[in-house]
């Protein structure tokens, strides 16, 4: 692939993910969609550049990212079920309004409820961990594309993205996620097509 196919790819992939909090399932479909193309885009760079750290360290930040979500999904989801449980309110019955009447609220405790959500707690906390460490992978892979390119605002993206993840665990860390998309989005548009000087500059 050309550096100018990339450098569309890298614009579309880039706007998917900007757009993708529209939420539903139309915003993570054009999620994921601009997650496939930035993976491409990340690939094509790595060999145009000849440095494969640039693709190998968003591989691996998106790998940790996608475990942290299994992770939490599925231990939240199969300690929420065992909460209702506790209480009387089978899985197969959450959708019938007369299965809720017949629970048993004596049983809805601390003590019965403790072990489920302590293990939500901690499900959310190995997301923000690996989160965190998935952004800084990431990180490291858009400082090295700006070192390659020329275009700061590769590194600036990585940066805002880092701190973003680390104030996840308040709402303003999301708002600056999607302000990272906005500048990735940005440094693509300024991706030169001509070679720029490449810097010998080590990768951070």
């Amino acid at each position: 692939m050309s550096l100018e196919s990339s450098k569309l790819l890298g614009e579309i992939g880039a706007l998917l993910l900007v757009v993708s909090p529209l939420g539903g399932s139309v915003g993570t479909a054009l999620g994921l969609i601009g997650l496939v193309l930035l993976l491409v885009v990340f690939n094509d760079l790595a060999d145009h550049y000849k440095d494969r750290s640039i693709f190998k360290n968003v591989l691996w930040g998106i790998i940790i990212l996608v475990v942290g979500v299994v992770i939490a999904t599925a231990t939240v989801s199969i300690a929420a079920a065992g909460a209702l449980t506790q209480i009387g309110l089978q899985v197969s019955s959450w959708s019938d309004p007369a299965a809720w009447q017949g629970i048993d609220w004596n049983n809805l405790n601390y003590d019965v409820l403790a072990p489920y959500f302590a293990a939500m707690i901690g499900a959310l906390v190995v997301l923000f961990a690996l989160t965190v460490v998935a952004a800084y992978f990431l990180r490291k892979s858009l400082t090295t594309l700006a070192s390659r390119t020329g275009v700061d605002m590769f590194a600036t993206s990585g940066l805002i993205l880092l701190i973003g993840a680390i104030l996840t665990i308040v709402l303003v860390g999301f708002v600056l996620l999607w302000i990272a998309m906005i500048l990735l989005a940005i440094a693509f548009f300024r991706l030169r097509i001509e070679e720029p000087v490449q810097s010998t500059s080590p990768s951070v």
